[in-house]
């Protein structure tokens, strides 16, 4: 990637610390009930990162009362694989949200995602997003919402060809939310934060307008 920062995000992204996954799923609940009163009559969409962190959270937010049927969630990112293969996100995204009744939609090349009313974000030990490693450059103002991506080093746990949502897609959103784990991801998230570094993360934050809050 080029040398050099960017500039600290505009947005304010509020800290909560110590919060479990119930919390996080109460937390959600109440960001997606606003939502879809604000909507009375129609959809609302979201994007989930995939990976191990969510599902747990996803798990607790099924026992919230929510009209799951008026959700339409796309994937942040997906490795290339079917969708019954383990590392499939789309896959583990309908085992947990479509016996709910909420529409998921797989990545594809050329296709439009709408505006999002919340936008999850996970974050790797490297500053990635979604499938926006540091080898593939992401840009704030790349012409194109979805992207076939290869990281470099490939994952070992997932080494796979990915579809990514890209950083313009991603921040089309009303509200942003990070959920991570470990002490590292925190010292990196707050460096991204203040602009002293330039991996995806920090370009993301940079770019960012919508408000934010990370679980960390």
């Amino acid at each position: 990637m080029p040398g050099g920062c960017y500039a600290p995000a505009m947005n304010t992204i509020r800290i909560i610390e110590g919060a479990t996954d119930a919390d996080i799923a109460t937390w959600l609940a109440e960001r997606l009930g606003q939502a879809l009163a604000a909507a009375p009559s129609g959809m609302v969409a979201i994007t989930l990162p995939g990976g191990n962190t969510p599902f747990p959270i996803l798990a607790e937010l099924a026992k919230h009362d929510l009209p799951f049927t008026r959700l339409t969630v796309w994937p942040g990112d997906d490795r290339i694989v079917p969708e019954d293969h383990p590392a499939s996100n789309t896959g583990r995204l309908r085992a947990a949200l479509e016996p709910l009744g909420a529409r998921i939609v797989p990545l594809a090349e050329g296709a439009t995602p709408p505006h999002f009313a919340l936008t999850w974000l996970g974050m790797g030990d490297d500053g990635h997003i979604a499938s926006l490693f540091p080898n593939t450059d992401p840009r704030a103002d790349d012409p194109v919402p979805i992207r076939r991506l290869i990281p470099d080093p490939l994952p070992p746990e997932a080494p796979f060809a990915r579809l990514s949502l890209t950083i313009p897609a991603l921040l089309a959103t009303d509200e942003l939310v990070f959920v991570m784990r470990g002490a590292d991801k925190r010292v990196l998230f707050e460096a991204a934060m203040q602009g002293r570094n330039d991996l995806p993360i920090a370009r993301a934050l940079a770019a960012a307008r919508a408000p934010g809050t990370c679980f960390c």
